[in-house]
């Protein structure tokens, strides 16, 4: 099964045309016989990509005091609970952030205010934060998330999601796709059952079906 992604993540990336900018190599999940009406069938799942996703990725820390100041050095912006409070009232830029960010961290304290300034900007996005205990550690969990995808069908049947970025080598996108259809089969009510077909792609190039 290793061999057969690597060489399809090898064909994506052979056929992806030239481009003046790095492209991200995507993964299209098609799924099957699964009612996604019901919001316990879809996939909502973050999984930590070994090989890393080769790419930036955005993280907003909403936290206060000590944390906070922990968080400055890791965190893309470290939000208070008065930032909060501005956003609510500036819906543009709460957007704007939204659309911007991977992903939100926020101290368990401060997740209510959240819920209630930014739940009806985040909630609908997939976007609401990761709860950071008391006991944990923010730059840990930030440097963790760096190299974290998330998979969210919705109520569709085809989901997408980054695994890696073309100047990867093959083996290590394969490691990342591995590990994806892995938590999938785990999760899925009847694992690979419930895979019908699986794709990978540069951001631009053909895509590639991935051997089951």
């Amino acid at each position: 099964m290793a061999d057969s992604i690597e060489d399809a993540v090898s064909q994506a990336l052979e056929e992806a045309p030239g481009r003046n900018f790095t492209e991200t190599v995507d993964l299209a999940v098609n799924l099957r016989d699964l009612d996604l009406n019901d919001p316990s069938n879809r996939v909502d799942e973050e999984v930590v990509l070994p090989a890393g996703t080769g790419q930036e990725t955005s993280i907003v820390v909403i936290a206060e005091g000590e944390t906070a100041l922990r968080a400055e050095d890791v965190a893309d912006e470290v939000l208070s609970g008065d930032d909060l409070a501005d956003l609510a009232d500036d819906e543009d830029r709460a957007k704007d952030l939204a659309e911007e960010t991977d992903f939100f961290v926020a101290e368990e304290a401060l997740m209510q205010d959240v819920a209630s300034n930014l739940g009806r900007i985040l909630g609908p996005r997939g976007k609401m934060p990761t709860p950071l205990g008391v006991d944990e550690d923010v730059v840990e969990t930030v440097n963790r998330m760096t190299n974290t995808v998330q998979l969210r069908s919705g109520d569709r049947r085809t989901f997408h999601t980054r695994v890696g970025a073309e100047e990867m080598d093959a083996e290590d996108v394969a490691d990342n796709i591995g590990v994806i259809l892995r938590r999938l089969e785990a999760d899925l009510e009847k694992g690979p059952l419930n895979i019908d077909s699986v794709y990978v792609k540069t951001t631009m190039g053909p895509a590639v079906e991935v051997p089951a």
